[in-house]
């Protein structure tokens, strides 16, 4: 679905990425004019273009206040931060930081916003496979297995970075989806919320794995029904570090006919089950632009419990950290960890995915998955800009007149371990040191799209053209 919403944004806009070098040129520049001084006093701080977005949420991401007194160094650094950081809120297509006006050692501050297209009522079409690749090759471009309908996003509702969502999804799974976010209800901005409700069928179910792919099963009739409620509880202290507590309850039920298949799919034969999860989570932002970072660093930490007693007990922790660092003009080295641990060690279908789902991906292997109950990969991959341009927007639009859009060649290499207690026979990539490489180009744009096409090899010796829309964080 990302590739069809994606797509959608490329018809009216393209697609581009924050301009962030310019813009840092254009900071230092100001800074440059002024006269030297011991200190430079903060005077006033205008914001425009913030037409929706409230503006207690837009200094709250602005690392200096009226009156307080910076070196020309630390200011020019904490204007780029303050451009990062508006960025990194994905309200705005665009922000501009500068020095607007001296008078003797005090500055005022501008700060010009780009606001986004809030709302879309948007046709829904989504692949139902893990990637297209496998859609368009193991699946023979079948157009059986898409889901497709009909989404309401309204993001930024209240201009306080909220959004609502409503799905109406047909197709290979039915399902109907109400969620809202508000990331502060509180005065000081720091508590906030997430609540949802997700009701869906499907008639084909993964069931099993098997020479390393998924094995699905199908019927006319209902395979598995899903029923959730979930409430996430926010709190984030400051700009960069954020913690989330989230409860839901599950209801979840197969066919008779799934545990003919697979007898080992829920514990002890059932055809349902029902159980509250619980799960803590925690991220840590430090980089230019969330979406495609250039430097910086980047930790999300997850500690998950499945069921409050022993019947479906699942203990499942996980760890994803991203360092990016300049290495030559324009060029930058990508380096990601990856981590998985499952208790207790059992044999239960639900519990043993691993590789090859959600950012838990190597590339080159994306018509195959690695079940297990522990597993680590180390991604490491070589960026450098080679392109860069400008699309001056044909339509009248004031928030969506330029939109850059630039160009990364890249080289990289993953490794990857996945263990697993009793694998099947056939799924000869458990228990086993993974290893793929290729090399590939990125196509960067706003509305944080991200387009990868990339040409990987693995160890099974196979090679592959391979396209992606997925982000890195």
């Amino acid at each position: 679905m990302r590739l069809l919403r994606v797509s959608c944004c490329f018809v009216s806009l393209l697609i581009a990425s924050c301009s962030l070098r310019a813009q840092e040129i254009a900071i230092t520049d100001s800074i440059a004019k002024t006269p030297a001084g011991n200190q430079l006093i903060i005077g006033d701080i205008r914001l425009s273009g913030n037409k929706r977005t409230r503006a207690i949420i837009v200094n709250r991401e602005i690392p200096f206040r009226k009156g307080e007194q910076l070196s020309e160094e630390e200011l020019n650094r904490k204007l780029v931060l303050t451009r990062e950081q508006l960025m990194n809120t994905l309200l705005f297509v665009d922000v501009n930081v500068y020095v607007a006006e001296r008078k003797a050692n005090e500055v005022s501050i501008n700060v010009d916003m780009k606001e986004r297209w809030y709302f879309f009522p948007l046709p829904y079409f989504r692949l139902i496979d893990r990637n297209f690749n496998q859609w368009w090759v193991d699946q023979h471009r079948s157009l059986e297995r898409v889901n497709y309908g009909i989404k309401f996003t309204q993001n930024n509702t209240t201009g306080r970075n909220d959004n609502l969502d409503i799905w109406f999804i047909n197709g290979y799974t039915q399902q109907v989806t109400v969620r809202y976010d508000l990331p502060f209800f509180d005065r000081r901005l720091k508590h906030g919320f997430n609540v949802g409700i997700i009701y869906a069928t499907q008639k084909e179910i993964n069931y099993a794995t098997g020479d390393n792919k998924q094995l699905f099963f199908k019927q006319e009739t209902t395979t598995k029904t899903v029923n959730r409620y979930d409430f996430t509880y926010s709190y984030r202290p400051d700009v960069k570090h954020r913690h989330y507590l989230r409860i839901s309850y599950n209801d979840e039920r197969v066919s008779d006919t799934v545990l003919k298949v697979n007898p080992l799919y829920y514990p002890e034969l059932r055809s349902r089950i029902r159980f509250i999860d619980l799960g803590y989570q925690y991220k840590y932002y430090n980089v230019d632009y969330i979406s495609y970072p250039t430097q910086g660093f980047l930790f999300e930490g997850n500690l998950y419990k499945r069921g409050l007693g022993n019947d479906y007990s699942l203990w499942q922790a996980s760890a994803r950290a991203v360092y990016v660092m300049p290495v030559a003009k324009k060029t930058f080295l990508h380096l990601e960890a990856l981590a998985m641990g499952k208790l207790p060690a059992n044999d239960y279908f639900y519990n043993q995915r691993m590789f090859g789902y959600g950012y838990f991906q190597l590339r080159g292997l994306e018509y195959n998955v690695v079940d297990g109950l522990a597993g680590a990969a180390l991604k490491t991959t070589l960026n450098k800009e080679v392109f860069s341009f400008i699309l001056h927007n044909p339509f009248p639009s004031k928030t969506h007149d330029r939109i850059p859009i630039r160009f990364f060649l890249k080289a990289y290499g993953d490794l990857g371990y996945a263990y697993a207690r009793n694998p099947n026979p056939t799924n000869t990539l458990n228990n086993t040191l993974l290893r793929t490489w290729g090399i590939g180009m990125d196509i960067v744009s706003i509305y944080d799209f991200v387009f990868k096409i990339e040409y990987s090899f693995n160890q099974l010796g196979r090679d592959g053209l391979y396209l992606q829309t997925r982000n890195d964080f």
